[in-house]
C-alpha cells in the first residue's frame, strides 16, 4: 500500500460566493496530491510521458461532507491500496484544520500508450518502483 499526505491552503480565487472551496476544485486538489505522492516515491509524470505512457482519468468519485473555507489549510491524504495493472486507483480523504473529515474521493486512471492511446501496462521501471510498496 502507498500512502501520502500533504497540506494545501485554500486560496481566495478557489472559493465561491459563500466563501466555500468551490466544488470543482476538489478534483484539482486530488491531482496535486496524486502528482506529489508519485514524485515522493520516485515517479515523475513528465518522465513517464517520455517513456511513452500517459495516464488519463477514467473515473472520478467525490463526496462532500463539510466545506473548506478561504485560507483553511486542508490536509489531503491519498492511498493506493492495490498494485496497478493497466489501471491505478487512488483514494482521497480531505481534512479541515480541526482534523474533521470534509471530503472523500476516488480516481481511477488508466495507463495508455502515448502513440496509440490504447491501454497498456505501466513501464517496467515504474512498475518496479510501485511494486516495492506491495510486498
Amino acid at each position: 500500500m502507498i500512502s501520502y499526505e500533504l497540506k494545501k491552503r485554500v486560496r481566495y480565487g478557489e472559493t465561491d460566493q459563500m466563501g466555500f472551496l468551490y466544488y470543482g476544485h476538489y478534483a484539482f486538489y486530488y491531482e496535486i496530491a496524486r502528482v506529489e505522492m508519485m514524485r515522493n516515491i520516485g515517479l515523475v509524470y513528465k518522465d513517464m510521458e517520455k517513456m511513452g505512457v500517459m495516464m488519463p482519468v477514467l473515473e472520478l468519485k467525490t463526496k462532500y461532507i463539510k466545506p473548506a473555507y478561504y485560507d483553511d489549510e486542508v490536509t489531503i491524504k491519498i492511498v493506493v491500496k492495490e498494485l496497478p495493472t493497466t489501471r491505478i486507483r487512488f483514494e482521497y480523504e480531505l481534512f479541515n484544520p480541526a482534523g474533521e473529515l470534509i471530503n472523500i474521493g476516488e480516481t481511477t486512471l488508466v495507463f495508455v500508450n502515448a502513440k496509440t492511446f490504447k491501454p497498456c501496462y505501466p513501464p517496467e521501471e515504474m512498475y518496479n518502483l510501485l511494486k516495492r510498496y506491495f510486498n
